[in-house]
């Protein structure tokens, strides 16, 4: 025992019956020690109750044993947002089995001055996590092209905007997965179709709008637009002004399943029945998708599978893997009772 009264390197070697070097490796993960051997020191760890010094290790391994999870949005959105769960959660499964642990980083208000944007750098910088994913990223200032040139390994939840630089990044195909919703919206017979678009400064709103409008112009129809912010509030506001500008609208396509919970709220408020006077598609298929009234006919992107995907590429790429390009994966149109 040491000083503290806790089990030391040296005993868990003794009992092992093997070299406390040979015990460091087995701590440290070494794919150098023979399998019968780390079993005898494993058995020792817990027979002793023996607990690494993770201080000492991290000097040895250069390793924090820490992942840190960005998410550039206010805690409000990250805490009300079913994508966010979904995602944490498919990391979360992935990361399980590894000695690996999640440090949360959310931007709980944005600066105006870009402080809090240098805060996180600083803080990546200065070897306190092993690696990064980046979730729900805005393309402002410069803060995605610092983060992509960071001596770090990193990997994004989509494409970053305005990074010039190859980086490794998993998302879905968003413009064909709203091509899919807005198409559906047509062959059900409707023909004013509106868009609650997501933000601009996001690929994921950028890619839903592109889709929505190239299907519309293939149609010979006119695109009708409103932006939100992936919230439930900025859903309402902007299904509020559609109605105002296009009260004919027969059709509604909305960006994200958290922004159409508020549109069939409105809609209702208004008296406007879904599906007879508006059919309605949302994009996501959340947990949010079977509570509506009617049910949310949505475009379904396997979100806890691009969780796990995210966490594997940056465990291969903490191992060494030389990973930059991005990974893209496909939608499915759910058809409930909206549209």
């Amino acid at each position: 025992m040491n000083e503290s009264g806790s089990p030391t390197l040296e005993q868990v070697a003794a009992l092992a019956g093997v070299s406390r070097a040979t015990v460091s490796r087995v701590v440290n993960g070494s794919p150098k020690v023979l399998p019968d051997t780390v079993a005898a020191v494993e058995q020792a760890i817990l027979q002793l109750g023996y607990v690494p010094n993770r201080a000492a290790r991290a000097l040895v391994t250069r390793r924090t044993d820490s992942i840190a999870i960005v998410v550039p949005e206010p805690d409000s959105r990250v805490f009300s947002d079913p994508f966010f769960a979904g995602m944490l959660s498919g990391v979360s499964r992935t990361l399980a089995p590894t000695s690996s642990q999640l440090v949360l980083l959310i931007e709980p208000a944005p600066e105006p001055t870009g402080a809090d944007d240098q805060r996180l750098l600083r803080y990546l910088r200065g070897g306190h996590v092993d690696g990064a994913i980046v979730i729900s990223h805005h393309g402002r200032d410069n803060v995605l092209q610092e983060l992509a040139q960071l001596p770090l390994p990193i990997v994004f939840s989509a494409r970053p905007l305005g990074v010039d630089v190859p980086v490794a990044s998993v998302d879905v195909d968003n413009v064909a997965g709203a091509r899919t919703g807005v198409e559906h919206l047509l062959s059900i017979g409707r023909r004013k179709i509106a868009t609650v678009a997501g933000p601009l400064d996001m690929t994921a709103g950028i890619d839903r709008l592109t889709g929505y409008q190239e299907v519309m112009k293939e149609a010979g129809l006119p695109a009708m637009v409103a932006y939100g912010d992936f919230t439930a509030d900025g859903g309402e506001q902007a299904t509020l002004r559609l109605l105002d500008e296009h009260p004919d609208l027969d059709g509604l396509f909305v960006a994200s399943d958290l922004m159409a919970t508020a549109a069939l709220r409105v809609l209702s408020q208004h008296d406007r029945r879904v599906p007879a006077d508006v059919a309605v598609v949302g994009f996501d298929d959340s947990v949010l998708a079977t509570t509506t009234t009617p049910k949310l006919t949505t475009v379904r992107q396997p979100v806890e599978q691009l969780g796990a995907r995210l966490a594997e590429i940056l465990l291969a790429k903490i191992a060494g893997a030389d990973l930059r390009s991005p990974e893209i994966y496909d939608t499915e149109l759910i058809i409930r009772d909206s549209a």
